[in-house]
């Protein structure tokens, strides 16, 4: 003998399906929901040689490197208006016999200055490099001014140089974006 139950037991289960999906849902709160994605991108890399910092040709100091960067994320109109805060990490690797200032410049497309930032990169040496790690948060109205910023230059300053000076400056760098829509 042979009973056919599955329209009867498809016939609950679809009544089940339509009962509790609808009861008790408030859709009012669908006004409520903030989204808070984080973005993170590379920013800045370089290697640099202790070379770098002296000219062979004319046998003087080249004290200040500096390298341009674009910020094309920040371009856009709705990045602009819902950026809450941004991290940029750095990460210098020194094993040059020097200290460094290194300075970090946003600029508008106009080139004027909307944010600044500045480190010391501590001395290493050839067989010992040192790692310095800066971290620069930007939040508040700095986060503003920041927004308006289509480039950043890094520049890396030396105190002294020689023909004689080795070792390397190495640069690695992220930003988070924090974004509220």
């Amino acid at each position: 003998m042979k009973t056919n139950l599955s329209p009867v037991v498809a016939g609950f289960l679809l009544f089940f399906v339509f009962v509790s999906c609808i009861k008790d849902t408030d859709f009012d709160q669908v006004d409520n929901v903030d989204l808070t994605p984080t973005i993170d991108l590379d920013l800045i890399y370089f290697n640099l040689s202790a070379s770098d910092f002296y000219d062979p040709a004319t046998s003087t100091s080249v004290l200040t490197v500096s390298d341009t960067t674009e910020l094309r994320f920040l371009n856009d109109i709705e990045v602009q208006r819902n950026l809450k805060r941004a991290e940029f990490y750095f990460k210098f690797t020194n094993s040059i016999e020097r200290e460094f200032q290194a300075d970090f410049q946003f600029l508008t497309p106009q080139n004027d200055t909307t944010y600044t930032a500045q480190t010391v990169v501590a001395q290493g040496t050839v067989s010992n490099p040192i790692i310095t790690e800066f971290i620069e948060n930007v939040e508040g109205a700095d986060i503003v001014d920041l927004t308006q910023a289509s480039k950043v230059i890094v520049s890396v300053t030396i105190p002294s140089s020689n023909a004689n000076l080795e070792g390397a400056l190495n640069l690695q760098s992220k930003v988070t974006y924090y974004v509220e829509l």
